[in-house]
């Protein structure tokens, strides 16, 4: 940013904290807390390391010092501001999803939140559906940019550690799937095993569908499928894919379609796209819900299970007001937010403030002169 625009943002923000507070973690005293401050420095540095006594500290800080990301520790410390992570002496620490469009679909910025919406809601159906997970026990909160956080508070999960924590999260992943324990015949499949069955039979009917020429080649290609047993295979796959789990479990060819990276994709697809090393990381720095994110000008939004299918984050994670400010565009954009859809090209433009600090924030604009 430039300094005049370093400013205006900063001041804004500074507007913000004046008139909120952050929404502040249980066992406060027992948190790291880290912030990245406003800076025209390419380097981004965090000050970390830091502990407050209680949340009227907390804010003073805040309030005072500005800061353009703020972040505290999912893990509970005797001594949350010594120097080293050996010094802290970790007591737990919460389960923690991250869900980042970045990492699922590539497109417009409506349309990733959208899509990363859906895959938050995949995961909070196993955490409690299939997880047994209470569903008040589990907090979320929009980051601020392009996903969410879930955060599990059950106290009997604070004492995990990284192996319990991948086994979770590699589950909601689908991650090492056994096929003969999915495809293994029994009674009416829940959970995983349907999943995995809806999509290898989707997946066999998919291939089924190609020109006949690709599907011989694609299914020749998987070890140990020739040319021969590939067409055979072929003749059948419609039927195959109709008929009973351990019909497909039988089947050398579809085992080997199991195997193939394609396949696991597809799993992928059918399970929820949390963050693995998020998950399984038991010292890690989150981003504080009711502050803001530098990297938008939109709030980190605390949300309760009950509100989350209601939420939109073009509107309800954005603070600032409508009157006009005059930005530089960089790049012709095209974005949505509060209800309005922006179609604009690069050069000096007039726009509201929410839209203008956004833009600033992403490095799409700076400020322009008479602002």
């Amino acid at each position: 940013m430039k300094p005049a625009t370093l400013e205006f943002v900063k001041q804004k923000f500074a507007e913000y904290y004046r008139r909120q507070n952050l929404t502040v973690p249980s066992s406060l005293e027992q948190r790291e807390w880290g912030f990245i401050f406003f800076d025209a420095a390419a380097e981004v540095r965090m000050r970390r390391h830091m502990a407050f006594a209680d949340r009227e500290e907390l804010s003073a800080y805040v309030k005072n010092l500005v800061p353009a990301h703020v972040y505290y520790s999912t893990a509970y410390y005797q001594t949350p501001s010594a120097p080293t992570m050996s010094e802290k002496h970790w007591a737990g620490a919460d389960l923690i999803f991250d869900l980042d469009a970045d990492q699922i679909v590539r497109g417009p910025y409506a349309m990733m939140l959208a899509r990363v919406k859906e895959e938050t809601e995949k995961l909070l159906a196993m955490l409690t559906d299939e997880l047994g997970f209470a569903r008040n026990q589990i907090r979320i909160a929009f980051s601020g940019g392009r996903g969410y956080h879930v955060h599990v508070t059950e106290i009997a999960v604070r004492g995990w550690g990284s192996q319990e924590r991948r086994e979770v999260v590699d589950y909601v992943c689908g991650i090492g799937l056994d096929p003969a324990a999915m495809l293994t015949p029994g009674s009416a499949p829940t959970g995983w095993r349907r999943r995995y069955i809806e999509t290898l039979r989707a997946h066999l009917l998919e291939i089924a569908a190609r020109d006949p020429a690709e599907a011989t080649a694609y299914l020749a290609g998987l070890d140990g499928i020739g040319k021969r047993t590939a067409a055979e295979f072929l003749a059948k796959a419609g039927s195959l894919a109709a008929g009973s789990p351990g019909d497909l479990l039988k089947d050398r060819v579809v085992r080997a379609i199991t195997a193939a990276p394609d396949f696991e994709e597809r799993l992928r697809d059918a399970g929820a796209r949390a963050d693995e090393p998020v998950t399984t990381d038991i010292k890690r720095l989150i981003r504080t819900p009711g502050s803001l994110h530098g990297g938008s000008g939109m709030r980190v939004v605390p949300l309760d299970i009950r509100d989350f299918a209601e939420f939109d984050p073009l509107v309800d994670a954005v603070v600032f007001g409508d009157r006009d400010v005059r930005v530089d565009l960089r790049t012709n954009v095209n974005t949505s937010l509060l209800g309005n859809t922006y179609s604009l090209s690069a050069g000096v433009r007039n726009v509201p403030e929410a839209l203008a600090i956004f833009l600033c924030c992403r490095g799409l604009a700076e400020i322009a002169g008479g602002a």
